[in-house]
């Protein structure tokens, strides 16, 4: 039995105030959606922070971004998103958020590594790749992802943040928490050496 429309509302609105409560996202930063159907994506309003968002305040919009349903706007980064769901289909939620250690890496300019460790390597490959930094909503924003998509499952946006996605919002969730967690273990391991990797056949 497939998950409800009313259900599903509920767990956006749950997944919002769980990038609050995690130090994620502050003032209106940060924006949750998943795909209703081929051309139609349930999301967070802008504007908003993602403490207030609430099942009335989610809106629809298709394919191009435009609202269908709902009394907000969408948010600005609709176009990262819709370009995840179109190169992934195997993709049913994305995130975006500014988690504190991992956007700082992306503010850098440098990567998160997952090959330190055996366990983040299986839940997300070989890297967390760094997209070049683009002004949000233009051309290049999207095309400056595009290497990087299909291969990887989250991303540090560099600049900007992170965005993670997946076939749910539990696993996109876990993903984004992994990627900041791993960026901390990093920042730790540079303070008394620098990190290391696990063999290139273990991985």
């Amino acid at each position: 039995m497939g998950i409800t429309r009313r259900e599903l509302e509920h767990r956006v609105v749950e997944y919002s105030k769980r990038l609050h409560r995690a130090g994620w996202v502050a003032n209106h930063d940060g924006n949750v959606s998943v795909r209703l159907e081929e051309d139609r994506f349930l999301i967070t309003p802008t504007a908003f922070s993602k403490e207030a968002v609430e099942r009335e305040t989610l809106l629809v919009v298709n394919g191009r971004g435009e609202r269908v349903s709902g009394r907000y706007r969408p948010f600005s980064e609709m176009n990262l998103h819709l370009y995840i769901y179109r190169q992934r289909p195997d993709v049913n939620a994305v995130l975006h958020a500014h988690p504190v250690t991992a956007t700082g890496f992306a503010v850098a300019g440098g990567s998160v590594l997952t090959t330190m460790m055996a366990e983040p390597v299986v839940s997300l490959g070989e890297s967390v790749p760094l997209v070049p930094y683009a002004r949000p909503k233009s051309p290049e924003s999207t095309l400056n992802m595009g290497p990087h998509v299909e291969q990887a499952d989250a991303l540090l946006l560099q600049n900007h943040g992170v965005i993670s996605y997946g076939p749910d919002l539990e696993t996109a969730y876990l993903r984004m928490e992994l990627v900041e967690h791993l960026a901390k273990i990093q920042a730790a391991a540079h303070q008394v050496g620098g990190p290391s990797h696990i063999p290139h056949g273990d991985i």
